[in-house]
């Protein structure tokens, strides 16, 4: 395990949005001794201190032990947002992925296993006071996306009984965004062809203020450094991991400098589920009705036990993430490869 050198650690979803943050992070951090990385398609970008395996989590014939082995911790990151027409893909990879991560875990014996739920596994709760984490982790049953993340935490409290010796750490962060990440989430939520110049103040008259769209937001280098933090510490259970202002339309139309028009919630589903019915909107309305559901979180519990505090505002975050689709950033990995569009 560890040595007098630091820690090994070993990362799934590495090239991803948080995945890239993380093992900058832990490639930088003098107590990290080795990071690997693990993904579908090895990346040419070498940091620091990170060896790259590839790795499938939806083929059962993956052998994650041999991965494990020796490992002080592992950071559990790989997440597949598509398909949204075709559920059963996704839940191969995300559960019963996850789930070979977690038998892999005891199996090779690593003492931490930090996990990246989600604030999408809560159940619906409040938009005008935060929850902290005692809050239920039933999710939405109608998305994909909350339903599997609500599904691991169950996953979570089985394995947690059956291996005592494992200290896990369940990280519940916002929405994240960077940068870098700009072009991976336009594929991901607004499709290949939504062209990001198009978020422009002079594009945008108007901004639809839609009732319950109120959520939070943050930026991934803040989540990266509280998982790098979870690594080293003795922390264990939940955590919620926010930025404040929480994000509505009257910011959004002060960061586009535009004006809001009430937008009946109907009209909005409608729309999203025409688009999304012609493949036209990655992005499905079960989603859309899960975000209008999810609560604020309250994020005391990180700052207290670990330490941790963002230091990027939401505003700032959004600031960015708007440039970075204006100019179609990304980064060297495949998840996160630039594009500009328009």
């Amino acid at each position: 395990m560890s040595t007098e050198s630091g820690r090994r650690v070993v990362v799934t979803g590495a090239t991803g949005n948080v995945g890239t943050s993380l093992v900058r992070a832990l490639a930088e951090d003098a107590q990290v001794a080795s990071v690997r990385g693990l993904a579908r398609r090895v990346p040419d970008w070498s940091p620091a201190k990170t060896e790259w395996s590839a790795v499938d989590l939806a083929a059962e014939d993956t052998d994650l032990v041999r991965e494990f082995e020796g490992a002080d911790a592992v950071v559990h990151l790989a997440w597949a947002f598509q398909p949204t027409h075709d559920p059963a893909v996704t839940w191969r990879t995300n559960v019963l992925g996850s789930i070979r991560v977690f038998e892999a875990v005891a199996a090779a014996k690593v003492p931490a296993l930090v996990h990246a739920s989600s604030v999408g596994a809560y159940s619906p709760g409040p938009k005008d006071r935060p929850v902290d984490e005692s809050w239920p982790t039933h999710g939405w049953p109608g998305a994909a996306y909350t339903r599997e993340k609500a599904y691991l935490e169950r996953a979570l409290d089985s394995f947690e009984r059956a291996h005592t010796g494992v200290r896990v750490v369940r990280m519940r962060p916002a929405f994240l965004f960077k940068r870098e990440s700009a072009s991976e989430q336009r594929r991901i939520f607004g499709g290949k062809y939504l062209p990001g110049p198009l978020l422009r103040p002079d594009l945008l008259p108007v901004l639809p203020d839609i009732p319950g769209l109120r959520m939070q937001a943050l930026h991934t280098d803040d989540a990266a450094y509280a998982y790098r933090l979870a690594v080293h510490g003795e922390a264990h259970g939940a955590f919620n991991l926010a930025a404040e202002p929480p994000v509505d339309a009257t910011m959004l139309s002060e960061l586009l400098k535009t004006r809001t028009v009430r937008l009946p919630r109907v009209a909005a589903r409608s729309a999203i589920a025409a688009a999304w019915g012609l493949h036209l909107l990655p992005a499905s309305p079960q989603l859309f009705d899960a975000v209008l559901r999810l609560p604020l979180m309250d994020c005391t519990r990180a700052h207290q036990e670990l330490g941790w505090r963002p230091e990027r505002t939401a505003v700032q975050v959004l600031q960015e993430f708007l440039d970075g689709l204006r100019h179609g950033a990304g980064a060297d990995t495949e998840p996160l490869r630039g594009r500009k569009v328009g």
